[in-house]
């Protein structure tokens, strides 16, 4: 497999005129279109190697992205179907939600989702709106337990009614607790509430609609035992512990999710990773902080020369 240092080199030994980068990026992205007969859209955010707090939205999951898509998507073939390159941290819920249902329409649902490092959280979802997600050994994706005001909602639901379990137990607790419930605001569980809501939803409809598609319409109740358990290990903090915590392919393959292991088409393993490598060192080398690229070049790049 192509290393970091060997498609470092390769950019180094580029000598065309046009941009180096772009021509090794480019390059990959064509040849992994080639091989499998359908389009790629590289959806790459650079948050690993420029982790500035003052551009982490630029670099998440919002609404600008779907100017982005609806460029990469012009003039594609949408019946040759779509792989989605995800490296991301994920983002705004709506924006998720508005981006997944515009390229389901486009591709009537004919997505798969390729995970060359990290799709997280709002990056999960999406991966879950398709019929299947390619990983490798290195590829993770994570939970989606929404954050509200910073705060896991999984964790504030917990804390307030372990709270009132132990006050109306025991009065003198609230000696103990106040000082924390303090700081909620008054419709922070509330709005907890139906962030886990609309989470648990979103993950469980896309599951139905795409990657269980077929076991929905077969086999109704089994399919929703399936669906029930990926969005409890997805959902959960009990059960994840962490929002950051990476869910790597093994366990994606336990709970039920439709994985292809990559590395059983060392080729098409060897050019993702050429692709991952050539958009990371792009970032780092430019002021790129997110691309939308398609197989033929046409790129949307966010840059930030702060």
């Amino acid at each position: 497999m192509p290393s970091f240092n060997d498609i470092q080199n390769e950019i180094r030994e580029e000598t065309t005129p046009q941009t180096t980068h772009d021509t090794v990026r480019r390059k990959y992205l064509r040849k992994m279109s080639d091989k499998t007969g359908r389009n790629t859209v590289l959806y790459y955010s650079g948050w690993l190697q420029k982790p500035a707090e003052s551009i982490m939205r630029m670099m998440s999951i919002n609404d600008d992205d779907k100017n982005g898509f609806v460029n990469a998507l012009s003039g594609l073939d949408a019946s040759a179907g779509l792989d989605i390159i995800l490296h991301t941290p994920g983002g705004d819920m709506a924006a998720t939600e508005s981006l997944v249902d515009y390229l389901d329409q486009k591709f009537n649902g004919d997505m798969r989702a390729v995970v060359p490092q990290l799709a997280m959280s709002g990056g999960t979802i999406m991966a879950c709106a398709c019929r299947e997600i390619l990983m490798g050994k290195q590829s993770s994706i994570g939970p989606i337990d929404p954050q509200v005001g910073g705060l896991p909602a999984s964790g504030v639901i917990h804390e307030f009614y372990n709270a009132s379990d132990e006050i109306s137990q025991d009065p003198d607790k609230s000696k103990v607790w106040n000082p924390i419930l303090s700081g909620y605001y008054p419709s922070l569980v509330e709005s907890c509430k139906k962030a886990m809501a609309w989470s648990e939803e979103l993950a469980a409809d896309y599951l139905s609609a795409s990657m269980f598609k077929d076991e929905a319409e077969s086999d109704p109740e089994r399919a929703k035992n399936k669906i029930g358990d990926i969005v409890r290990l997805l959902t959960d903090q009990s059960l994840t512990k962490s929002h950051a915590r990476h869910i790597p392919m093994p366990i994606c393959k336990e709970v039920g999710l439709k994985v292809l292991d990559m590395e059983e088409d060392q080729d098409l393993h060897d050019t993702v990773m050429s692709i991952h490598h050539a958009t990371a060192l792009t970032i780092m080398n430019t002021d790129a902080v997110k691309m939308i690229e398609n197989q033929d070049g046409r790129a949307y790049v966010v840059k930030y020369a702060g």
